[in-house]
């Protein structure tokens, strides 16, 4: 029986990918990877490694996740090295712990090796902090997908929202903000495959997105809060009292 590896692929650029990351995927006997990996990271494994994309995007499904705990559990039995690769970290809307519950109650060994999750990663890339002193004490980050609740006013208590999957639904999302009390002009920012060499920034207000949204393509990372005019840091003044602080 061998051991099944919940890999997390980083937002994007394949060399944010973590050392440990490298290491399991290049001694994989199968890899089972999803949309939002980057491929590059692929050549990183054995040419003999059985790679299946199992991939979940809108509308289209590769394999249903009951399918993919199946077959995770069936390629344990046989491999002694099975690696479950998700883009970004696989505990952060990533299913990795149905996954991983799945294959602990069969008797699997399974490990979960984090990765970099695009609710940080992207902002990160357009030098955008979720936390600065003065303006940000707090971030939430949330899922956009329509078949997900969401107490939108509970989460208009943080300073910096990051929504995930929110494309589709940002209209309607700026429209709940905006009514559970947050500000039309907060900035906000959509970032586009973050941190590859296609990644696009929109930015705009939740006035704007509410009522007249620009055009944004998935995969995009969703910032609203003061922090999005923080983007290019060379423009905050830094007292000498925060230098020494």
């Amino acid at each position: 029986m061998g051991k099944v590896y919940l890999v997390g692929a980083g937002p994007g650029d394949p060399e944010l990918l973590t050392l440990k990351a490298h290491r399991i995927i290049s001694r994989a006997d199968v890899i089972l990877y999803d949309a939002l990996v980057n491929r590059e990271i692929l050549n990183f494994a054995k040419e003999d490694a059985v790679k299946i994309y199992v991939g979940k995007r809108i509308g289209r499904h590769s394999l249903p996740q009951e399918e993919i705990n199946r077959l995770l559990h069936r390629f344990a039995l046989t491999y002694d090295t099975v690696v479950r690769l998700k883009g970004g970290d696989p505990f952060v809307f990533g299913r990795g712990g149905e996954e991983y519950l799945y294959l602990r109650e069969r008797g699997i060994e399974v490990e979960v090796v984090p990765g970099i999750t695009s609710a940080v990663g992207a902002p990160s890339s357009i030098n955008v902090p979720l936390t600065h002193r003065g303006t940000s004490s707090s971030f939430a980050v949330v899922s956009g997908h329509p078949g997900m609740e969401v107490d939108w006013k509970g989460l208009s208590q943080a300073d910096t929202l990051v929504i995930l999957m929110g494309v589709k639904r940002r209209r309607e999302i700026a429209k709940e903000l905006i009514s559970s009390g947050r500000d039309p002009d907060l900035p906000v920012v959509f970032i586009e495959k973050a941190t590859t060499e296609d990644q696009r920034e929109v930015f705009s207000t939740l006035g704007e997105v509410a009522h007249n949204p620009p055009e944004v393509n998935p995969p995009a990372v969703m910032v609203v809060g003061r922090v999005v005019e923080l983007s290019d840091l060379k423009s905050v003044k830094v007292s000498r009292e925060d230098l020494l602080s």
